[in-house]
């Protein structure tokens, strides 16, 4: 496995009224082969729901809470929490930063274009985005990584330095608010550190019950230690998913569960397909990655069938790895 730092934040200029909710990171896996605009709108619609949402989950039921989120409500006073749920800012979460990780060339999903594409497309996608970024480090490992090992790495990162000295930053730059005991709260937070969730769309929640794709031991830790933002998808029912999963179940408080107004059918699978009948996908993608895409002659016909041509040779991976589960973009 190939060494090496991953950037984890990005620069975001934070309102006052958010700066004393728990700082969060969204981490989105998958092929992203090619990034749509939808893969875009999971972290708006993500973002917008952890910010107005989840704090009077926490006042009226303590037991379910995280004893991080116990230690910041204990941090509050009475002025600042009625001041939170003022002007719909109710959220418990202030999200700092968004990661898009596309996975490694070694998936071995089928008309997967290779991983330097991948990032740059993504890249491209994400060039009037303030703040979510790509990260390259998962694509440029030498094998394929189970979604817990990303999100392990992701966070023992965090927790060193990078976004550790932002938030430090953020606190610092707090502003004196009457009735708070700054030396209290300062110190339970900088010691805390942001949180890194996992983002993914309903799909993926569905597939935690198959049978033999996921380790029972990974989804605990994934719910457990990090938490999940689901966006809907649809046709799908997550709730139904989360009731038929003991474990889901069980660590449903980790479970944020975010509804996309705008429904619509857009995949990757989709777009693979009309690109290579010649069709439009004009507002389906950044034209930044449309043109990308044209000017390295991807998602072809011919492209795609020696895609499919080097899949059947390729066969399961050398190293012994179970068949990867599916990722949280198709």
């Amino acid at each position: 496995m190939k060494s090496g730092r991953v950037a984890t934040t990005v620069g975001v200029d934070v309102p006052d009224k958010m700066k004393s909710r728990i700082p969060v990171v969204l981490l989105a896996c998958g092929s992203f082969n090619p990034i749509t605009n939808m893969h875009l709108r999971l972290f708006e619609v993500a973002r917008d729901h952890l910010h107005q949402t989840g704090w009077y989950f926490s006042l009226l039921s303590p037991v379910l809470v995280s004893r991080r989120q116990e230690s910041l409500r204990s941090n509050l006073s009475r002025k600042q929490t009625s001041s939170l749920c003022q002007d719909g800012g109710i959220g418990l979460y202030q999200v700092i930063g968004g990661i898009i990780s596309p996975v490694n060339d070694n998936y071995r999903k089928k008309d997967l274009v290779s991983a330097h594409h991948r990032v740059a497309m993504a890249r491209l996608a994400l060039q009037t985005s303030d703040w979510v970024r790509v990260d390259p480090w998962e694509s440029e490992q030498v094998q394929w990584m189970e979604t817990v090992k990303v999100l392990r790495t992701f966070l023992t990162q965090m927790s060193r330095k990078t976004v550790q000295h932002h938030h430090s930053e953020l606190l610092r730059s707090l502003p004196q608010t009457e009735g708070l005991d700054h030396g209290r709260a300062g110190s339970t937070a900088r010691t805390a550190g942001p949180e890194l969730k996992l983002l993914c769309g309903a799909d993926v929640l569905k597939t935690f019950q198959t049978p033999n794709l996921w380790k029972d031991a990974h989804i605990q830790e994934i719910v457990e230690k990090f938490g999940i933002v689901c966006v809907s998808r649809t046709g799908h029912n997550p709730k139904e998913y989360i009731s038929g999963s003991p474990i889901l179940h069980r660590y449903r408080h980790n479970i944020h569960l975010a509804r996309e107004p705008v429904q619509n059918e857009l995949s990757s699978t989709y777009v693979r397909q009309a690109l290579s009948q010649g069709h439009s996908v004009k507002y389906l993608l950044p034209d930044a990655v449309i043109a990308y895409i044209k000017d390295h002659n991807l998602y072809t016909r011919d492209s795609s069938r020696k895609g499919s041509s080097t899949q059947r040779n390729e066969g399961k991976p050398s190293w012994g790895e179970p068949a990867p589960p599916p990722r949280s973009s198709s």
